[in-house]
């Protein structure tokens, strides 16, 4: 009788086993062919000398060697890069947790509110950008007329090399709707006790968003962090839209553009992978920008969760 006991209890593990994966598959299945499956080939590729049509050739560290060295605007790439997710992000992670904090102040239209700064983020990237392209062009468009009018200096946004980026941030800020309405949500969530008994306390206004709100809604400002973070480290539509609008040459497909026009300022680590894997077909130097690419989101991601980690160890 007991030698039958382990082996039974090992049939019913098993069962359990089989049952769990059974569950897990799909997810396990999605997760091989659109996440494992496509990091390790483009680690295996960053390794060889592929161009799309031959057969790959192993080439060791060739193609690191000339990213990191020969290639002559890889650091230019990733400063502009890194530029657009410390100042962009932060940026949008600020102003969408005010706006998120002035939408829940107010009394009576809150759905319409809602509505109205929620409305710029449906709008598509292609014609956002096109049409901040209009209203940013330094001779004609009108906003540059509104400071001219006003004394102030006009700047060239998209045609200047130190505008083109805070016009691309201004854009983003424009688009802020989807982390309005996450906060707004979270905001909402927060216990109105806690407020009350902040208040009996004596805690000012920033008291209270210090040790009330932002304890609170830390989960969502690390998730819109992390995701922002994640989405910038792609940036390509809006920069690239942008710099043919403003060189004059989005309408002629036949034409050379100069990507990152103007001067390089809105070239980012993306359209380096399409220029190297789509323009040169140098798939194996296009990978390296790849992985790079993706040790950075990493990168990010884990020094994010350890800070939050900590701080909410400081606050207990």
């Amino acid at each position: 009788m007991t030698a039958t006991v382990p082996a039974a209890l090992k049939r019913k593990r098993r069962r359990a086993n089989l049952r769990t994966l059974a569950f897990l598959s799909p997810w396990l299945i999605g997760f091989g062919f659109f996440f494992a499956y496509p990091l390790l080939s483009t680690l295996y590729f960053s390794f060889m000398k592929y161009d799309g049509f031959a057969a790959p050739t192993f080439t060791g560290l060739k193609n690191w060697d000339y990213v990191l060295d020969k290639y002559p605007f890889f650091w230019q790439g990733l400063g502009n890069t890194l530029w657009l997710v410390l100042i962009m992000v932060t940026l949008r992670v600020v102003f969408g947790l005010g706006i998120g904090l002035l939408v829940t102040k107010i009394k009576t239209g809150l759905g319409f509110f809602r509505t109205v700064f929620y409305l710029p983020f449906l709008a598509p990237p292609v014609a956002a950008t096109i049409a901040f392209a209009f209203l940013l062009n330094p001779g004609t468009g009108p906003v540059n007329h509104l400071l001219g009018n006003l004394g102030l200096p006009q700047p060239g946004w998209f045609t200047d090399p130190e505008w083109s980026k805070p016009a691309l941030t201004m854009l983003a800020l424009w688009g802020i709707g989807d982390l309005m309405v996450i906060f707004t949500a979270a905001l909402l969530d927060v216990s109105r006790e806690q407020y009350e008994a902040a208040e009996l306390d004596g805690a000012g206004a920033w008291q209270r968003f210090r040790y009330v709100t932002l304890p609170n809604i830390t989960p969502i400002v690390l998730f819109a962090v992390v995701t922002g973070v994640i989405q910038t480290m792609q940036y390509y539509t809006q920069a690239m839209v942008a710099g043919k609008v403003a060189s004059g040459k989005a309408g002629n497909s036949g034409e050379a553009f100069e990507a990152g026009y103007p001067h390089g300022s809105t070239w980012t680590l993306p359209q380096m992978v399409y220029n190297l894997g789509f323009q040169r077909f140098d798939l194996g130097s296009a990978c390296v920008v790849a992985v790079i690419l993706f040790a950075l989101s990493m990168a990010f991601t884990a020094l994010l969760l350890r800070r939050k980690s900590g701080f909410l160890q400081e606050d207990a």
